[in-house]
């Protein structure tokens, strides 16, 4: 249940961050707005990471593979993707189109075990599903 809500909460959150950031970036131009969420996400961390516990930061130089370090430039690319999206089509259309590739990118991770994620057998819910996530779409788009 633990994991449900803040799944909920991450959503959420990701709605109004990405609101935010097209607000923000309509002064600043998307590259600063990207750079200032970046640079305030790791002001956080960094303030968490002195109070809450001091995990080794060089225990990022034993991360195999190598790519797998590649989070903090997804996230620059995510960001500007938000962004530039929730501009385009309106936060509510973006989140839509955006959590349902986050589904089915989520879903091929699965069948495929990539990533080092444990493979799980085709599921025909799973796959029913997310056509229903799609038809969303359409039905969401309808005029």
């Amino acid at each position: 249940m633990t994991g449900f809500l803040i799944a909920l909460l991450s959503g959420a959150l990701m709605s109004v961050q990405g609101v935010f950031n097209t607000q923000v970036t309509k002064t600043t131009g998307v590259w600063v707005s990207s750079g200032w969420v970046q640079l305030t996400a790791f002001a956080v961390c960094l303030a968490v990471w002195f109070t809450a516990g001091r995990d080794s930061v060089a225990a990022l130089g034993k991360v195999e593979p190598r790519y797998m370090l590649l989070g903090g430039v997804i996230g620059a690319g995510i960001t500007w993707t938000v962004i530039k999206s929730i501009n385009a089509l309106g936060p509510a259309r973006s989140a839509l189109l955006i959590v349902t590739a986050q589904l089915a990118m989520s879903y091929i991770i699965e069948l495929f075990g990539l990533f080092g994620m444990d493979r799980e057998p085709f599921d025909w819910r799973k796959l029913g599903g997310l056509l229903l996530a799609a038809a969303g779409i359409a039905v969401f788009q309808w005029e």
